[in-house]
């Protein structure tokens, strides 16, 4: 069973970048499938990235495309996700989490993961 800390959420303006950081305890991420996720208030958590066990398999939803990377870190053991070009639309709690292999990055769907971060607070003002 994996363990997954997300960190480096804040606030910032938009326009602005931040860089947020998933580390895995227990397990390796290259033992996973792995996902970003967000939830805005009142809104249902959505997919946001995901990357393959082996990081070279990467998806994104649309509205993030061309300014949010995601990547591995196997010597830290962790998934990262650089966002670029912040828009207010952007400000949720931002989730990683952990899924089957097989996925390779590309499961957009919360409800099939099974284990989940407590969350980074991204917050984007205008």
């Amino acid at each position: 069973q994996v363990q997954l800390v997300e960190s480096g959420g804040g606030s910032v303006q938009a326009g602005d970048s931040l860089r947020l950081s998933c580390a895995a305890y227990g397990r390796t991420v290259g033992d996973y499938s792995m996902g970003w996720f967000r939830q805005a208030l009142g809104k249902s958590r959505e997919f946001v990235a995901g990357i393959s066990w082996d990081g070279l398999t990467t998806s994104y939803t649309d509205s993030v495309k061309g300014r949010f990377t995601i990547s591995q870190d196997s010597a830290k053991n962790t998934v990262d996700l650089q966002m670029s070009n912040l828009k207010p639309d952007d400000t949720a709690l931002y989730y990683c989490a952990a899924g089957p292999l097989r996925w390779l990055g590309r499961n957009q769907r919360a409800g099939a993961y099974d284990y989940w971060g407590q969350g980074t607070q991204v917050t984007v003002s205008s």
